[in-house]
């Protein structure tokens, strides 16, 4: 089931809440002996997570498929770099990571039970049968996620952990579970802001007169700047008028820290694609929303809001993407 982005938590007694979790989207099958995790795209994941098979194997109930969510916690925090690092191709490196850094499988529904197909049920249905089924989890690598009538209980979560939930997923407690489709449930994404340094700008594909994208930069606590992402999300006629205004900047220093990648990605397919950037002076400032942050870099494209003629580059600092994750207060 997939969910639409929208910008409210929407309100009434037809919906149910959950908190939206950093991790992987994960349907979970067993039949008997045989354990099967699969991605949201469809991709296996149980080679990867072998102590969540071994887990899930243990139930009593021996046929089931489970929709949830793979996470990594590291001391206190989901990490959602150690999660995509159980992603690797040597078993032994596999066997190892299980170990240093075992995930957690967060439940939030019940698609089918001893073979009785469940997902032609409303969802408030599902849920009872889901919390009955929770009484076998072992509240460790297997945990219910929580959900929630009450519109003032997901007040409560944020109040609670603050900027380390992730977001809200709003289901319709009548509706049946529609695969494949947005139409029984929404998320709310929890938006932040930053205020950036302009390092440098890559331009448009196969054009030498059109910015294609900003490389934003943060300074460090050694005072050089770090690349954390990139902003292309201009309209047309903007990016058009961007050169004008970037011009007068162009040349060093760039990024005097973490720099962007050059290097050509595994992910290109053999293209021939430029990663080279044109370096900026440290003059312009944008400031940028955004939604998630890895490894001290915005994970996806940020969103221009506005240029902060008034803001000194050397105020834009790292601390900025620093946010204390108490999310797993809420499994507690």
């Amino acid at each position: 089931m997939e969910m639409r982005a929208v910008s409210d938590v929407p309100t009434g007694p037809q919906w149910q809440y959950e908190p939206k979790w950093d991790g992987f989207r994960c349907l979970a099958f067993r039949d008997g002996r045989e354990v099967v995790l699969q991605s949201k795209a469809g991709q296996p994941l149980g080679r990867y997570f072998p102590e969540v098979v071994d887990a899930l194997s243990r139930l009593r109930t021996k046929t089931f498929v489970l929709d949830g969510e793979l996470v990594v916690p590291i001391a206190g925090a989901l990490s959602f770099d150690a999660l995509q690092q159980r992603i690797h191709p040597a078993a032994s490196r596999v066997t190892m990571l299980s170990k240093a850094t075992p995930a957690w499988y967060l439940v939030f529904d019940l698609l089918d039970e001893d073979r009785h197909d469940l997902v032609d049920l409303p969802l408030e249905e599902r849920r009872a049968r889901l919390e009955s089924f929770a009484a076998q989890l072992d509240g460790e690598t297997l945990r219910l996620s929580p959900a929630t009538r009450d519109r003032k209980v997901v007040d409560g979560w944020f109040a609670r952990v603050g900027g380390a939930l992730d977001g809200v997923i709003a289901k319709r407690a009548d509706a049946a579970y529609a695969s494949g489709t947005r139409d029984a449930a929404v998320k709310v994404k929890r938006v932040r802001t930053a205020d950036c340094v302009i390092g440098g700008f890559r331009y448009a594909k196969g054009s030498r007169t059109q910015v294609g994208s900003l490389l934003l930069g943060l300074y460090d606590d050694a005072g050089l700047l770090d690349y954390i992402g990139f902003c292309s999300a201009f309209p047309a006629e903007e990016k058009r008028a961007l050169m004008e205004r970037l011009r007068p900047h162009v040349g060093e220093p760039g990024f005097t820290g973490g720099a962007p990648d050059t290097a050509p990605s595994r992910w290109d397919r053999g293209q021939d694609r430029d990663k080279s950037y044109v370096k900026l002076k440290h003059d312009l400032v944008l400031e940028v929303a955004f939604d998630q942050v890895t490894a001290g870099r915005i994970r996806h494209g940020t969103r221009p809001v506005r240029w902060r003629l008034d803001k000194a580059p050397r105020q834009c600092t790292v601390e900025q993407l620093a946010t204390p994750d108490r999310a797993l207060a809420l499994l507690e």
